[in-house]
Formats: C-alpha cells, sequence, structure tokens
C-alpha cells in the first residue's frame, strides 16, 4: 500500500503534522492486515500503465472509505473517474445516499465539488494521535 503511504506523507503533510501523518500511515504498516482488508472490501483500482494511480473502497451503507489517488497524479481527473464510478456502481446497487470522511484541503474540496455537503467537523484518533477531518454526503 504504497500509494497510502505515499500521498499521506507527501500531500496531506500539507494539513497534518508529522506526528498525525506518521500516526496515519506508518512506515512499518502491517501489509497482512492490508490484504485482509483488501480481500474483505475489494476496492476499485485505477491504474495507469501498470501502476496503481488511485483506489477507493465503496461499503453497502453507501460509506466511501480510503479514497485515494497517487501524489504524482492528483488534479488529473483520476479522482472523479473513481468516484463517477463509485456514484455508479451505488446507484446500480440501490444505494441512495454516499458518505466520507474528508481530509482538510485535499478531499474536503474536491468532495464539494463533487456535489458532497458537510455534515461536521470531527476529530479522528489513529494510534493515540487526534486528527481533524470532514464527514461529508451526498444524497444520489
Amino acid at each position: 500500500m504504497k500509494l497510502f503511504y505515499d500521498t499521506i506523507h507527501e500531500i496531506n503533510i500539507c494539513d497534518y503534522t508529522q506526528e498525525q501523518v506518521d500516526a496515519w500511515a506508518p512506515e512499518s504498516m502491517d501489509y497482512e492486515v492490508w490484504q485482509k482488508r483488501l480481500q474483505a472490501k475489494l476496492p476499485y483500482i485505477v491504474e495507469n500503465n501498470d501502476e496503481i494511480v488511485g483506489f477507493g473502497e465503496l461499503e453497502p451503507d453507501g460509506h466511501i472509505d480510503c479514497f485515494y489517488c497517487h501524489s504524482k497524479y492528483q488534479r488529473q481527473g483520476i479522482g472523479s473517474k473513481l468516484l463517477s464510478h463509485i456514484e455508479d456502481t451505488a446507484k446500480l446497487e440501490g444505494i441512495k445516499w454516499l458518505y466520507t470522511e474528508a481530509r482538510i484541503t485535499t478531499a474536503k474540496p474536491f468532495f464539494q465539488n463533487k456535489g458532497f455537503s458537510i455534515v461536521r467537523e470531527q476529530q479522528v484518533e489513529r494510534r493515540g494521535v487526534w486528527l481533524q477531518n470532514y464527514v461529508m454526503e451526498e444524497f444520489l
């Protein structure tokens, strides 16, 4: 999950402290846990020349989890295509409401531009460290 680690450490460092990004995406990530997670959640993946450049998860209740675009491919339409696919899939599955937890200056404006509204600001704990994000929603 290099994409996850790199995106947080290269992009989200603008919004969070080093301590926060290290807690969110530690250098010593448990790849066995990630393997099990990915097998259970079956994320949607975007590739470019055999390189994974984005991924996102849609849970049965409409929760969009782990929505990430590679740091080198930000603002190139990958997130838009990925979200559009997730929205289309949700509609096919009868999901009428999507929600996510968005980061401060990267994901929040992206989701707002795609029609999501802010429900509330919240503080979440990762490995004993607190981070701010926003619960956002969209009705399909």
